[in-house]
């Protein structure tokens, strides 16, 4: 089975070299690296090119991240697809492999790990741990939710159940995993154990306002399935992130 890795960049010069050695650096050998890059206007091409894993990388305008990301499922063949942003890289050469083995011993559609927010310079430097735990039927009411960058998906269910909506803003990701888990029952795996260092800094989590912009985002992403959360739903969900600061890795 082949892994797509979809990476979307826009003037990444800063960090992507990290993100392209984790991938070239995994030990699972079919691994198909994809970079949708939204015509950078600094070096992050030429660091691109250095590197031949790189299996297709196109440069053109888009409409934000999540248009990005949908650019590059679209261009996907493998068997499996996860996403990898261009400030992120992965914990270790294995991961790729335990996603895989978990997948084809628990015939999984989806597989998501733990992640670790680090420092934007020290990616050493563990500054939040994101532990998912395992998933029991109506998580998601209770506030819970995978994290996005840990999550792989076979590539059927995009073909069967449609991609991000980009006009959910920074709640894209949040409603395609509300849609494919909650709403259409996806089998899901969990790797206990910590699948992606991750630079902090958010966008829907740096301000007050963009706190309360992600809230009404999130109620959205409900409503666009014909679903209500309980009143507490949408509480929660940002709650539960106050504990990632006492954990570490």
């Amino acid at each position: 089975m082949t892994i797509s890795i979809i990476t979307a960049t826009h003037n990444s010069a800063r960090t992507i070299r990290d993100t392209l050695e984790s991938v070239r650096n995994q030990s699972y050998p079919k691994v198909e690296h994809i970079i949708v890059d939204g015509r950078s206007s600094d070096n992050t091409l030429d660091i691109v090119r250095q590197y031949p894993h790189v299996a297709k990388c196109i440069s053109e305008p888009d409409k934000g991240i999540f248009d990005a990301m949908n650019k590059g499922i679209a261009m996907a063949r493998g068997d499996i697809v996860g996403i990898l942003n261009s400030d992120d890289l992965y914990q270790d050469s294995t991961v790729l492999a335990r996603v895989m083995e978990t997948v084809i011993n628990g015939q999984c559609d989806a597989v998501y790990g733990d992640i670790v927010y680090v420092d934007q310079h020290q990616t050493g430097k563990v500054l939040r741990y994101w532990k998912s735990g395992y998933y029991n039927k109506g998580s998601f009411r209770w506030g819970w939710m995978p994290p996005h960058p840990s999550l792989f998906v076979r590539r059927s269910l995009y073909e069967r159940f449609g991609g991000f909506r980009t006009d959910l803003g920074t709640a894209a990701d949040y409603e395609l995993m509300l849609r494919f888990i909650h709403c259409y029952g996806a089998q899901l795996g969990y790797v206990p154990e910590v699948l992606v260092r991750m630079r902090d800094g958010g966008a829907s989590n740096q301000t007050f306002a963009s706190r309360i912009r992600a809230n009404l985002e999130d109620r959205r992403a409900w409503e666009v399935n014909g679903i209500k959360p309980y009143w507490c739903t949408l509480y929660l969900k940002p709650l539960r992130k106050i504990g990632q600061y006492f954990l570490r890795d």
